[in-house]
């Protein structure tokens, strides 16, 4: 399957599975509907070609699926009553492969998974997998968590919504605040995953991060007095800004401090720049103006050496207070050695450890040691620090990374003597 129908199907799955759930009203059985359509797609188009209307064949096969699956359910005479209703409906020449309707349905999607009815980490992980297309392992990676126990997590989700009655309708005024936040969440963990991806050969999934960018884009358009929904935007844009310079020559990773900044996005920079600006107010802000900030300011130095690091430690500072997870934590040691010296990082990365177990947490635990060796490196002890970038190139499944850590260990070992 080419890149170009990869993609193409990512866009159009949330726009079928919004229609079949609005034909049937059944999220669970709707989505294994989906993924047939997709599925059959995968194969018949890289032969005979993208049809002219996409969406319309992925909704008739869609459909049809979804006559199948309800038929074949005889413990419910309703559902048997639905599926002939819909058969003879298909029959009528009129009423089949309809044009695709001018709206989008993703962000209606996006606010149906994130229904009240769902704990706040079903709906982010059924809308990773709904609408982000993250596969159930890539999601457990994101959470910490084993492949089996998200994959429960997702049936659970859904055999709610079901219970719940949940309907393919936008929000009320009274729940509305905590399903996007929940939303935002959800795109927050599909940039991630897409800007380091949790495993393969690639450091990035160039596609989740688009694709991130692109739902919190239409988020904001629905939103667009919501101070946070505009800091995450900027957020994944300045991030994204630096992609181009990650990788080297010999597909290597580059770590921030030795970019060639000349290849950082220009554009991404000045619209990720103005955007935290124009709702940055220095009083009441939140966790993604935050960390929107802390990129800002990364991006506006021209070098390493001029980056205000001392400004990003109190920002990281600000974020623990509001966001107090081990990530942040782990964030404000590197911020901190980078502002007063790796021995100062150090200490804070130990005091940490013996508080919060930052070198147990599932979602540090891997970059806790790469922290450490990098701070180890710089203090002179070359053989801590080999001994932990080997551990930490151990915990990771993402072989980019895992080839960097190991060449920094191997290049000290073989150099004790090397400073960095």
């Amino acid at each position: 399957m080419t890149a170009e129908v990869e993609h193409l199907l990512r866009v159009e799955a949330p726009q079928v599975l919004g229609a079949l759930v609005r034909r049937f009203g059944q999220f669970d059985i709707a989505e294994d509907a989906v993924q047939e359509a997709l599925l059959a797609a995968s194969r018949a188009w890289p032969v005979d070609g993208v049809p002219a209307n996409p969406r319309s064949w992925l909704i008739r096969i869609g459909y049809r699926r979804m006559v199948d699956l309800l038929r074949s359910d005889q413990a419910r005479r309703r559902r048997e009553q639905e599926a002939g209703i819909a058969e003879l409906t298909m029959r009528e020449p009129a009423r089949q492969a309809r044009p695709a309707q001018e709206t989008d349905d993703t962000l209606t999607l996006l606010l149906l998974c994130c229904h009240p009815a769902l704990s706040a980490t079903s709906q982010v992980a059924l809308t990773l997998r709904a609408v982000g297309g993250l596969t159930t392992g890539e999601i457990a990676h994101a959470y910490g968590t084993t492949e089996n126990t998200m994959g429960t997590r997702i049936s659970r989700a859904k055999q709610q919504l079901a219970r719940a009655g949940a309907r393919f309708t936008p929000p009320t005024d009274a729940d509305r605040d905590s399903r996007t936040a929940a939303v935002m969440q959800a795109l927050y963990l599909i940039f991630n995953e897409g800007y380091t991806a949790s495993a393969g050969d690639h450091l990035a999934r160039v596609d989740l991060t688009r694709e991130a960018i692109r739902l919190t884009r239409m988020l904001r358009e629905s939103l667009p007095g919501d101070a946070e929904v505009t800091g995450l935007l900027a957020l994944m844009l300045l991030t994204e800004s630096r992609r181009p310079a990650r990788i080297g020559g010999d597909d290597e990773l580059v770590p921030l401090d030795e970019q060639d900044r000349t290849q950082w996005d220009p554009d991404l920079i000045r619209e990720g720049t103005e955007l935290i600006d124009s709702v940055w107010s220095g009083h009441e802000v939140g966790p993604y103006q935050l960390q929107a900030a802390i990129a800002a300011v990364h991006a506006a130095a021209p070098s390493p050496e001029q980056t205000d690091w001392p400004q990003i430690a109190v920002l990281y500072l600000w974020l623990e207070r509001l966001n107090p997870t081990a990530p942040v934590r782990l964030s404000r040691v590197v911020a901190i050695a980078k502002a007063y010296g790796p021995a100062r990082g150090l200490a804070l990365l130990d005091d940490l450890n013996r508080r919060h177990r930052l070198d147990q947490e599932s979602l540090t635990r891997q970059r806790e040691r790469a922290v450490r060796a990098h701070l180890l490196q710089l203090t002179g002890d070359a053989a801590g620090a080999a001994t932990l970038y080997r551990e930490a190139a151990a915990l990771t499944d993402n072989q980019v990374e895992q080839r960097y850590l190991v060449s920094r260990a191997d290049r000290l070992t073989a150099r004790p003597d090397h400073d960095g």
